[in-house]
């Protein structure tokens, strides 16, 4: 299946917020709910939503004619740096609607999540997803993702898989 273009008539923006934005929190059940039904449960790993205050990071909220349909964001992870070669920071939460799919919104996002760490001296994005998710891991690899080591709550599941890409150009 090809993507479809995004409808120039509908206005694609990012914003940056809070992870307790209402808004961010809705796509937060909404993402939860999707979790369900591919995994059988939500997604139990442990999010601080400071963690995505700056200068820490960064949380975005992707919007479509003023609606939120996107979301995602970053988190400093310095425990990572030695092993992954550089300021490291993990992508979290990277979720759009069903509703917009395949509109290369995904990919914007994804951009607009990398522009800002690299700005904030990010070298290294590094993420988390699950086997279930193939469109997940087929847009990561296309942006330039990596395998990397295992991480984090899920380090030892087998349905999970790993990827960094640096943003330093080295």
């Amino acid at each position: 299946m090809t993507a479809r273009p995004p409808d120039p008539a509908r206005a694609w923006s990012v914003q940056q917020v809070a992870f307790t934005d209402p808004r961010v929190q809705a796509l937060v059940a909404e993402v939860q709910g999707y979790y369900v039904q591919i995994y059988g449960g939500p997604d139990d790993s442990p999010v601080d939503p400071t963690e995505f205050d700056e200068p820490r990071g960064r949380f975005l909220l992707g919007l479509v004619d003023g609606s939120p349909v996107a979301m995602g964001g970053w988190r400093l992870r310095p425990e990572l740096d030695a092993a992954i070669g550089g300021r490291c920071a993990e992508v979290k939460r990277m979720f759009v609607s069903p509703t917009v799919r395949r509109q290369g919104l995904a990919r914007r996002l994804l951009a607009a999540l990398e522009d800002s760490a690299r700005t904030a001296g990010v070298e290294v994005l590094a993420l988390e997803t699950g086997m279930m998710q193939p469109e997940a891991i087929a847009l990561y690899q296309g942006q330039g993702y990596e395998p990397t080591i295992r991480f984090g709550h899920y380090a030892d599941s087998d349905l999970s898989r790993y990827f960094a890409k640096r943003l330093d150009g080295r």
